[in-house]
């Protein structure tokens, strides 16, 4: 079974964790040791980001991230070279998160059989266009056991919300807001009564909720509506100002108890 079918198959009633950072930042051979730390520290799932020169859905922390990575030397040829190492290693999830240019460069053939090759479950793909994911990119992915993983915004319709859970598996990433990435301190009413309207759907896909989670307020609204909460920006710039996985998760933990 694909690992992010089986943690989600296995989690029973927990809430689950998910962490995010830019492969290379802060340093180019950073990524193997912060992946081990995080599973070490009881991280569920760890989306692990392929740095590009135009990050259009992010913002200014992951965008700083990505531009210190390029500058590094990463690349994904790399960073699959990189995830080869710890392969055998690496029990839990990892998501490789991108946008289409580089990944349609490498080749999605060889986009994908890489991604299995070292041990990635699945990919996010924020700019690719749901029709292309239908007719090149799941009949390739579905081949190699890849799980394709689409975002949906408070402004998506309910119809395409239900046609994106008819066909996709692993989960559903909500996005918080239609903003771009970056911490919050809490979310309004609005951002509320949309977690409730997608958890009332009742949707065949589990759904991770992203893009602000920074504090208790924030996670806890995350986790009353879903199966987890992703957090991004928050942990790369902990990760970016203590250069060390393990202290920048005591200062996130402490940060999310507050």
């Amino acid at each position: 079974m694909n690992k992010i079918n089986a943690l989600f198959a296995n989690r029973g009633d927990r809430k689950l964790l998910s962490l995010y950072f830019c492969a290379g930042c802060p340093t180019i051979d950073c990524t193997t040791e912060v992946i081990k730390t995080l599973e070490r520290r009881g991280i569920d799932l760890i989306e692990v980001g392929i740095p590009f020169s135009d990050p259009m859905a992010d913002g200014p922390v992951i965008q700083d991230a990505a531009t210190k990575a390029l500058r590094n030397g990463m690349s994904l040829r790399r960073l699959f070279e990189q995830l080869d190492s710890i392969k055998d290693e690496v029990k839990i999830p990892l998501v490789l998160m991108g946008y289409l240019n580089p990944i349609m460069h490498f080749g999605i053939e060889a986009f994908c059989k890489r991604c299995v090759e070292c041990g990635v479950s699945g990919a996010i793909i924020p700019d690719l266009p749901f029709k292309d994911y239908m007719e090149q990119v799941k009949p390739v992915a579905d081949r190699y056991d890849l799980r394709i993983i689409m975002l949906i915004t408070p402004e998506t319709s309910e119809e395409r919300i239900r046609f994106i859970d008819e066909h996709t598996d692993g989960f559903i990433y909500m996005v918080s807001s239609a903003a771009i990435t970056g911490a919050q301190k809490s979310f309004d009413e609005a951002k509320q009564e949309y977690f409730r309207r997608i958890h009332a759907m009742n949707l065949r896909n589990p759904r991770m909720i992203g893009f602000g989670i920074s504090n208790k307020q924030t996670l806890e609204s995350s986790q009353q509506n879903a199966a987890g909460a992703i957090i991004g920006s928050k942990f790369v710039t902990l990760l970016n100002e203590s250069k060390n996985a393990d202290e920048a998760l005591d200062k996130l933990f402490n940060a999310l108890k507050n």
